[in-house]
């Protein structure tokens, strides 16, 4: 057992921000062609239906690097950290080679799944580091990895406003040389803290369970309704803020490559909020309650992808601002649906839930993400971001559910 003093230990937060900078750079690859779609869709001379792919073969990669790390039980077999500066060197490798070998549309379609495989080992994997060296104040640390993530992936559009934006290729690079310098502090700083155990097996026998146990499948549902919202936000608001400042008359005022920064430094902010969204939110469940918090987030995400369409080519510090608010609120309860699984699922299938709640959500974004474009061509701006909204009001529905069953009382120490 640790001793009393270990809550106190002076290695304690030099590892959390170690591990939750290497995972913001090792996360960094995720949305790197998002970043620079435009440019993109003119070099392989596509539309913005197969540029979707572009994401959607990273959420893919994702959900079968997830699954095959859970049945193989990497992070038990091998040391954590090497597992994640793998993942990462992976990942910034698989990224690179896009630009750096002129590949084609179907290669990097298929390097960008890779990409999503070797991601599954970075992110899953930092958690499970931060879990050791983290009790009561669990949920927070999360949070703070959940935040890291999101500036993480927000990265991209950072480095494409500081460079320059009519050449993706220097991002991709940048952005995967961020993801290799991850890799590297992860090797350096990630060892395990005082709380190591052994990760729950994956059995398929316990999937079952995540729709069969009430509580369970309530927060399930809950995760579901977020993710149906999350991704699809996250790869579309950078093009609905390019679009909707060009329609608002700055074309009047400043080159189009001017625009084209602002537009990706806004995008960086609006993504990027999400990490203190979700830090917030991480100490705000611990003492407020799982459920509550998720709710409250899932409310104002959802009266933002509601109207926000209905600003397009207002005043781009109006739509910047709705869209500051979104970000914030879209990812804050993202660690809240993995913390109430954790704490509902018995010991022995924690790990099955755990991955099954992660393949079925990032299953589901490929549909949302693939459905904008779609929606795009047939109603505009103005109505398209409505698409989501049925997402968050059903997980507003199954976390208000979870809050008032009798299983509340496992979730944040008995706060529901």
């Amino acid at each position: 057992m640790p001793s009393p003093t270990t809550a106190t230990d002076p290695n304690k937060w030099p590892h959390l921000i170690a591990i939750s900078i290497a995972c913001l750079l090792g996360m960094s690859p995720w949305f790197s062609a998002t970043a620079v779609v435009p440019a993109l869709m003119d070099y392989w001379d596509i539309g913005s239906g197969e540029a979707a792919w572009l994401t959607m073969a990273v959420q893919g990669g994702f959900v079968v690097g997830a699954l095959l790390s859970a049945l193989l039980n990497v992070p038990d077999l091998w040391e954590p950290r090497r597992v994640f500066a793998f993942g990462a060197l992976t990942a910034a490798l698989s990224n690179a080679a896009i630009p750096a070998f002129h590949v084609d549309f179907n290669i990097a379609v298929a390097l960008r799944f890779l990409t999503g495989v070797s991601l599954a080992l970075v992110y899953p994997v930092g958690m499970k580091i931060m879990a050791t060296w983290t009790q009561s104040d669990r949920g927070m640390a999360i949070g703070m990895l959940v935040g890291a993530l999101t500036v993480g992936k927000a990265a991209p559009h950072l480095v494409k406003a500081l460079g320059n934006v009519s050449a993706w290729e220097p991002v991709v690079h940048a952005v995967s040389g961020l993801a290799l310098l991850g890799g590297v502090i992860a090797w350096l700083a990630g060892k395990n803290g005082p709380y190591a155990s052994p990760t729950p097996r994956f059995h398929w026998r316990h999937i079952g369970k995540s729709l069969r146990v009430r509580s369970l499948r309530l927060a399930n549902y809950g995760y579901l309704g977020h993710m149906w919202e999350l991704y699809a936000m996250w790869t579309w608001i950078p093009l609905f803020l390019l679009a909707s400042f060009r329609a608002s008359g700055m074309v009047e005022r400043f080159s189009d490559a001017t625009i084209e920064s602002l537009a990706a430094l806004a995008a960086f902010a609006v993504i990027g909020a999400g990490g203190i969204g979700s830090f917030i939110a991480g100490l705000v469940a611990d003492r407020w309650g799982r459920s509550k918090t998720a709710i409250a987030s899932l409310i104002t995400s959802g009266a933002c992808a509601a109207s926000i369409g209905f600003l397009f080519g207002a005043s781009p510090i109006l739509v910047s601002a709705i869209a500051l608010i979104w970000g914030f609120s879209v990812v804050a309860d993202s660690a809240q649906f993995s913390a109430s699984v954790s704490e509902l699922a018995d010991r022995e299938y924690i790990g099955t839930q755990l991955t099954t709640q992660t393949a079925l959500g990032f299953l589901l974004t490929l549909i949302s993400i693939r459905l904008i474009p779609a929606v795009l061509d047939f109603v505009g701006w103005e109505w398209t971001f409505v698409l989501l909204v049925p997402g968050p009001i059903f997980g507003i529905w199954s976390m208000w559910r979870l809050m008032r069953s009798p299983d509340a009382t496992k979730l944040a120490g008995g706060r529901g």
